[in-house]
């Protein structure tokens, strides 16, 4: 939470500042912008049992919501349309474990069993809606995600739920993204916007413990709300 307030911070201050500089021509265009600041991501995952040697009825995964940093590019392409590349600083995200309360006699159920990184691009075409020469333009969008996880990792617990010390795989996805939004100019420059961003994300999780092999498939459906100021130019 701490990083989400600092975040939102760093976009009021930067939005702050815009209005301290000289305004531009409100009617001039500008073909580039760079955005920074927050997204809230929610999961909304859902995993198949985790199927493979002396694995139980039942064991399953949920991912942990989260927030992290928002950056974005977005080049204009004619009055209506834009093209935005969408990052994040990779977030470390955490699951948990869902299913039995123990495995054999470790705590399993609420514990959080493993982590990974992932590095996530969007490329989306924007609709803008409204004139360029508008204070407020709202927008909507589709494009592509590609998904790719690493610095995966077990936690000690759930090594022990494991059985051992367990290297884990994840394989890389691509799947569909959509958004909405709105941005609002502030002055010249200087502009402040707000979206909500939903994708599907896949993978399969393969978990090596000792060469016993374990498996199973997520299904993400993230979906992001952002808040963040850009600059055009």
């Amino acid at each position: 939470m701490n990083l989400k307030l600092s975040m939102l911070t760093a976009v009021a201050a930067t939005a702050a500042l815009s209005c301290a500089l000289p305004a531009c021509a409100d009617d001039e265009v500008w073909n580039n912008s760079f955005r920074l600041g927050a997204y809230s991501v929610f999961y909304h995952s859902k995993a198949d049992d985790l199927s493979g040697p002396y694995v139980p009825a039942g064991v399953n995964f949920k991912a942990k919501d989260l927030e992290t940093l928002y950056a974005g590019y977005v080049r204009r392409v004619s009055s209506a349309f834009d093209v935005e590349l969408a990052l994040g600083y990779p977030p470390l995200s955490k699951v948990e474990g869902r299913g039995p309360a123990t495995l054999g006699s470790v705590p399993y159920n609420g514990q959080t069993v493993s982590s990974a990184r992932w590095l996530s691009p969007t490329l989306l075409v924007e609709y803008k809606f409204l004139s360029d020469n508008s204070k407020w333009r709202p927008y909507i969008g589709v494009g592509v995600n590609y998904t790719n996880f690493y610095d995966r990792n077990n936690t000690a617990q759930g090594d022990a739920a494991s059985g051992g010390p367990t290297r884990l795989s994840l394989t890389s996805s691509i799947g569909p993204a959509g958004t909405v939004g709105v941005g609002y100019n502030v002055s010249g420059h200087w502009h402040l916007y707000t979206s909500y961003s939903i994708s599907r994300v896949n993978t399969t999780i393969t978990a090596d413990t000792a060469g016993v092999i374990r498996t199973t498939q997520i299904k993400f459906g993230p979906q992001a709300w952002v808040l963040s100021a850009g600059y055009s130019f």
